[in-house]
């Protein structure tokens, strides 16, 4: 039976994957910072453990504790709306070392075990805001770029290797934790040159017409972009994801 490693899974699209690959008979190895086996069903067949991407001592104790396994789904991210002139330093800093070089470092430490079984699977999510030059989300869109450009890069690497690799862009998702934090953070810009951009923004957020993406509309397309090899590199989650990549060609 097979087994997949999930990061990010205390909410939104991760615990969502994971309860679906868990309803479709998978081993489903269920990381997050902080562990709570309690946003799960019990199952014997899933193991929740911590994982840190942004701490490569703990990803390698998750990757080691999880033994053999089929399918790697980089998950874990977050997002910090600004202006990119009032996006902090630090702030930056963490969005790319959780959003780019956490996707990496989980990544590489997987690789290996592929390798030698001449097998599996490695999907992460993006975002479509990749899609458009969207405002306020100038940083946050280039980490997810640099996933997507890493992701494309690998995926010719380990091909010939027998290394399946794919790209999920989940859409607009205000249901999920990440539209609740992006909100927050969104309150907090306090400068008059940019204040109807974020009134805009939180209004978008707000907004229930129109296409959006489910949680559930990204675990469908993780679950196919793991176990059906001839899936496109991008897959599109949700109808409005559908509609820009469309656009985009």
């Amino acid at each position: 039976m097979s087994t997949v490693l999930i990061t990010g899974c205390s909410s939104g699209f991760g615990l969502q994957t994971a309860q679906l690959f868990l309803e479709r008979g998978w081993h489903v190895v269920a990381t997050m910072r902080t562990p709570r086996p309690d946003v799960l069903p019990a199952s014997e067949r899933l193991r929740v453990l911590p994982l840190d991407v942004t701490d490569a001592d703990s990803i390698a104790r998750a990757v080691d504790a999880a033994g053999p396994i089929d399918a790697l789904v980089n998950n874990a991210g977050f997002g910090a709306p600004a202006p990119v002139e009032l996006t902090p330093a630090d702030v930056a800093l963490s969005l790319l070392r959780t959003n780019t070089l956490g996707t990496l470092a989980t990544t590489q430490a997987v690789l290996p075990q592929f390798r030698e079984r001449g097998a599996g699977v490695v999907v992460n999510v993006s975002s479509s805001v990749t899609l458009r030059p969207l405002p306020l989300l100038g940083v946050y869109r280039a980490s997810k770029a640099a996933v997507e450009a890493l992701t494309e890069s690998l995926a010719v690497e380990v091909e010939p290797l027998g290394i399946r690799v794919r790209l999920v862009l989940p859409g607009r998702a205000p249901e999920t934790r990440f539209g609740e934090n992006a909100r927050a953070h969104l309150r907090g810009v306090d400068h008059p040159a940019y204040g109807p951009l974020v009134e805009r923004m939180i209004a978008g957020f707000r907004e229930t017409g129109g296409p959006v993406t489910q949680a559930s509309d990204v675990a469908e397309a993780i679950w196919r972009a793991t176990t059906e090899p001839g899936t496109p590199m991008r897959i599109a989650a949700g109808a409005d994801a559908e509609a820009w990549m469309a656009e985009a060609g």
